[in-house]
């Protein structure tokens, strides 16, 4: 691979190159990294929902069966 690139100028290599695998998988690159943002932000809002109902339940559950705290 060195050997193809060895006699090419700078900008084949560090901007032709990129630009043309960019516009090839750039579709897939931006699909990929919206399924990882949707995941990762189902995944807070699981860890926030189950968070609120261990308060919740504990709330109503302490140490005395009264809900005069409330």
């Amino acid at each position: 691979m060195r050997e193809i690139f060895a006699g090419m100028p700078w900008w084949v290599k560090w901007i032709a190159v990129p630009v043309i695998a960019l516009l090839l998988f750039g579709g897939l690159i931006a699909n990929l990294v919206g399924i990882v943002i949707g995941l990762l932000f189902k995944i807070l809002i699981l860890v926030a929902l189950v968070g609120g109902l261990v308060f919740v339940v504990r709330k109503f559950t302490g140490s005395s069966n009264s809900r005069s705290d409330w």
